[in-house]
């Protein structure tokens, strides 16, 4: 699949969101912060998906 440079971009930057709230969660696990930084990683993780599905059916190098 061939992709441009903004849909990697997007890609990139959710991931590195979806990251730091894993690694978050990881560092202070057991504790109220830690368990909404995994429900957050979780809608981030959703959100990237909608976002790069908005952005792949617009895209003409993409789509």
């Amino acid at each position: 699949m061939r992709t441009c440079a903004r849909f990697e971009r997007i890609k990139s930057g959710y991931e590195r969101d979806i990251t730091y709230l894993r690694n978050h969660s990881r560092r202070s696990a057991g504790t109220t912060a830690a368990k909404t930084s995994a429900t957050n990683a979780i809608a981030v993780k959703s959100r990237m998906a909608k976002a790069l599905g908005r952005h792949f059916e617009r895209c003409p190098i993409c789509g």
